[in-house]
């Protein structure tokens, strides 16, 4: 017995043909069933939005609709990343809502680390973390002569037996 391997995957009704309206007249439910079940969910897989003239229609212009919201800034390579949360703590939900038409937002903020990294490294020490991103936050010491300690604990001394 050998299983039937196909290329493509199978996304619209179109792919199928007339299989699906043979299923029904036969009344053939379960082929029906297993055939819908390996269609795509996804609304916009549908045969009728697939044709040339659906995709050459520019929707946007048609419908008069502003531009695309970003889905995505990195903070660390975008130069211009908008930020409207402080205008919410101070002004409320009415007061974001108008920033955010004004200025849109983009959906997810983030560095370049992935997500799962991200919540790996908001979990570690500021030490761990500095040491992933290779900065050097070690403080420089100031070693003192031994002479110097002397004359600073005499001075403690001597003010603690003042006191």
């Amino acid at each position: 017995m050998s299983a039937i391997q196909t290329n493509s995957v199978l996304v619209n009704e179109s792919q199928l043909g007339v299989r699906l309206n043979q299923a029904i007249g036969s009344n053939r439910r379960g082929e029906f069933g297993l055939l819908l079940s390996l269609l795509s969910i996804d609304a916009r897989d549908m045969a009728q939005f697939n044709t040339e003239k659906y995709k050459s229609a520019d929707l946007r212009a048609k419908f008069d609709l502003p531009e695309q919201q970003r889905l995505l800034n990195q903070l660390d390579t975008d130069e211009l990343c908008i930020d409207n949360s402080q205008v919410y703590q101070q002004g409320g939900v009415t007061a974001f809502r108008l920033a955010n038409a004004i200025h849109e937002e983009a959906m997810v903020i983030r560095r370049n680390e992935t997500l799962d990294m991200e919540e790996v490294l908001a979990n570690c020490e500021l030490n761990v973390r500095n040491k992933y991103k290779r900065v050097n936050a070690s403080a420089e010491l100031q070693l003192t002569h031994f002479v110097d300690q002397l004359q600073m604990q005499r001075k403690m001394s001597e003010f603690i037996a003042q006191a």
